[in-house]
């Protein structure tokens, strides 16, 4: 069966390797997918150079969009959605990116993100806004918002994305897809550098299947040579565990689910439900599941966020205007992000120290809560995807826009502070037709646990077929 909309890229490198198709089968269909729905979503900013396409791999001849920032390919232009970065060649495949090419995937080009991936929705200046498959009136989400639109939209079955606050969650949430963020680290980001956001920035992806996921993980976790630090059992892990994983029963698990907002942000009643009926899916199939809210401090978390965010922007900012000459950087930048810049000055680096000890406290509750619950339950955002616009930080301040940002989705930035792993689960629709992702996330280390529990989800409530046409975007 060579069906685009019914395979996997499992199923689709299976079908290259078998020499049942040519290697560049699923890409040429690919491309052609995307020509037809960019117009419409804007999810695509960058075309690769055509290169050959593998029969040999895990994921041999799949097409694969990378998110225009984090994993650096030779040659290629990364531009993390700003013009401070326009014209940006990458040098040298980073290590993700040259286990990705080891693994069999074609890449085809870069998916739209927010300047510098600051924001929740994916409308920066450089690239133009993103809309959601959904609802073109709507947002996919942010910062990996191109990324999950080309899944939805059935161009694609899996992209390549990466997580600082919940921003493969997000857009996942929004669009209906499966979108998961693993252990602090599991992923490399080397070599340039050992971590990001503080350990809190995590290289992943988005697909429409969950062993789509589970196999891309196999593919590229394990530290990198050098690195000062790595996850839980990250090295060594035998081959093909995280795969393995998804068929496995998760047996009897202890849930704990939170409906509300920390410190008083609201979560729309809709969502509120949407977590509600998946807890009676989860006690239909013999789970346990009480209310528990883990007992972080969420002023200090949000707060600690905003420090990290700003100190390492700056950094970044700085380093590469000063590596390519540019005498004034800020004014290069959209004007809420160089406020953002800006504020750093003010910070110490004993207020950064700080910070990073207030990400470390968060592990801690966060590791006493999975010391009683296997599991954690709560809505992806608080609210359905707003329509375009209203997460824009067009002009509002740095404060202003963090706390629209935070109040958004204040309950996924928790699990990139302490380092534990998270999913969204596309397992509900409104009446209106709008995705509702539903959160889990379990101890560090733990993605087994929340790949076998995703995988029985996807058993029970099926998702993958459920998906706008291709035809209405494109017209």
């Amino acid at each position: 069966m060579t069906d685009y909309d019914a395979l996997d890229a499992l199923g689709m490198a299976a079908l290259v390797r078998a020499r049942e198709v040519a290697p560049d089968h699923f890409v040429a269909e690919a491309r052609r997918r995307a020509a037809a729905v960019n117009p419409a979503l804007n999810a695509v900013v960058h075309d690769f150079a055509p290169m050959a396409a593998p029969a040999e791999g895990t994921f041999a001849g799949v097409p694969l969009w990378l998110k225009d920032t984090g994993v650096a390919i030779a040659g290629e232009p990364i531009t993390s959605g700003t013009r401070l970065h326009e014209g940006l060649r990458a040098p040298a495949d980073s290590t993700t990116g040259a286990r990705l090419r080891r693994a069999g995937f074609v890449f085809m080009g870069r998916t739209n993100t927010p300047e510098l991936a600051l924001s929740f929705t994916t409308e920066g200046d450089f690239h133009g806004p993103c809309r959601n498959p959904w609802d073109l009136s709507r947002t996919p989400g942010g910062s990996s918002g191109g990324a999950a639109a080309l899944v939805a939209a059935g161009v694609a079955p899996l992209t390549q994305a990466s997580d600082g606050a919940g921003s493969i969650r997000v857009p996942c949430a929004h669009t209906g897809t499966f979108g998961f963020k693993p252990t602090r680290l599991r992923t490399p980001a080397g070599p340039a550098q050992a971590e990001g956001m503080a350990g809190m920035a995590t290289l992943h992806g988005i697909s429409r299947s969950v062993r789509d996921s589970a196999a891309l993980l196999d593919a590229v976790h394990g530290p990198d040579i050098g690195d000062p630090w790595a996850c839980p059992g990250s090295n060594p892990a035998p081959a093909g565990r995280f795969l393995a994983a998804v068929a496995r029963p998760p047996g009897r698990l202890r849930i704990g689910m939170q409906t509300t907002g920390p410190d008083g942000f609201p979560l729309a009643p809709e969502v509120v439900a949407a977590t509600e009926e998946a807890a009676r899916l989860l006690a239909d199939l013999g789970h346990e599941v009480e209310p528990a809210t883990p007992a972080y401090d969420t002023e200090a978390l949000r707060a600690a966020w905003f420090t990290v965010a700003a100190v390492n922007v700056a950094r970044g900012v700085k380093g590469l205007a000063a590596a390519r000459g540019i005498a004034d950087p800020l004014a290069l930048l959209e004007p809420v992000n160089a406020d953002w810049v800006r504020r750093s000055a003010a910070i110490s680096g004993e207020d950064y120290l700080g910070a990073v000890q207030a990400l470390h406290a968060t592990s801690r509750a966060m590791g006493a809560f999975f010391a009683r619950h296997d599991i954690y339950l709560s809505p992806v955002t608080a609210e359905v995807a707003p329509p375009l616009g209203t997460l824009a930080g067009a002009g509002m301040g740095p404060e202003q826009f963090f706390h629209r940002f935070w109040s958004h989705a204040p309950l996924t930035a928790v699990f990139n502070a302490s380092g534990c792993p998270a999913m969204s689960v596309p397992l509900h629709w409104t009446p209106a037709g709008l995705p509702v992702g539903i959160h889990f996330g379990a101890a560090q280390g733990a993605e087994d646990l929340l790949f076998s529990l995703a995988g029985q989800l996807e058993a029970a409530r099926p998702w993958a077929a459920r998906r706008p046409a291709l035809e209405s975007l494109a017209a």
